[in-house]
């Protein structure tokens, strides 16, 4: 499944001449950075690609970046990144509670099974660890007349999630309560829920270890249906 995964996404990415290296909705990073912290932290960021996000968490942290891209991760890896490729569908390649920090930007709404990652992220994360990222703000005013037009919301067809503020709240309650932030587009002041284009989130995690045994359970699918606002 990886190397086939892996192939589509380098044509996805060639098709729309995105080489890795553009940061979208780049008022995100300030929130990522302070998040992250440090120095000291050993960080883990999810899709990596090429470590354009990645590098802004180097200084005095151990960071870590995981992606399916081989390509991709070699020029990560040139930026100062300690590269792992894997598949976030999959177990995570790390043990129990070895992280400080997880970031995961604008990574959940490519995934299958978003329960399952997260319940894999509360594993990795140190009691007290700190899960930061963010996840396209689906239910903004752009996305809802483009549905009343009979037009489709998303064109891009690696996103298999739609999330708005609730929804998101909600995936990451069995880590810890979510502090929001509503990022991107001119008119977000005017109203943060239908015009930021993104939803930052960050989230501590709480209660007990999750183990490995644990996080495989939550990886199966569920039917529960997805919250809107």
């Amino acid at each position: 499944m990886g190397n086939r995964l892996e192939e589509w996404y380098r044509q996805h990415h060639a098709e729309r001449r995105d080489d890795g290296e553009r940061i979208f909705v780049p008022e995100r990073l300030p929130l990522f950075v302070e998040a992250v912290g440090g120095p000291g932290k050993r960080v883990l960021d999810l899709g990596c690609r090429t470590g354009a996000v990645t590098q802004s968490f180097l200084a005095g942290n151990d960071v870590v970046g995981l992606d399916i891209d081989a390509d991709a991760l070699k020029r990560a890896a040139a930026r100062g990144v300690t590269t792992v490729w894997g598949d976030v569908e999959e177990p995570l390649p790390f043990e129990d509670a070895s992280f400080d920090v997880v970031v995961a930007g604008e990574l959940l709404e490519h995934v299958r099974v978003p329960g399952g990652l997260l319940a894999e992220i509360g594993r990795v994360l140190r009691p007290d660890g700190v899960l930061v990222g963010s996840v396209p703000n689906a239910y903004r005013l752009k996305n809802r007349l483009k549905f009343l037009a009979g037009r489709p919301p998303e064109r891009d067809p690696t996103h298999l999630r739609m999330f708005s503020p609730a929804s998101i709240r909600l995936a990451l309650a069995p880590i810890g309560a979510a502090d929001l932030s509503f990022v991107g587009g001119r008119f977000t002041r005017l109203h943060p829920r239908l015009f930021a284009n993104d939803l930052v989130f960050v989230c501590r995690r709480q209660g007990a270890q999750r183990t490995r045994s644990d996080s495989a359970v939550s990886r199966r699918p569920s039917s529960s249906p997805t919250a809107a606002s």
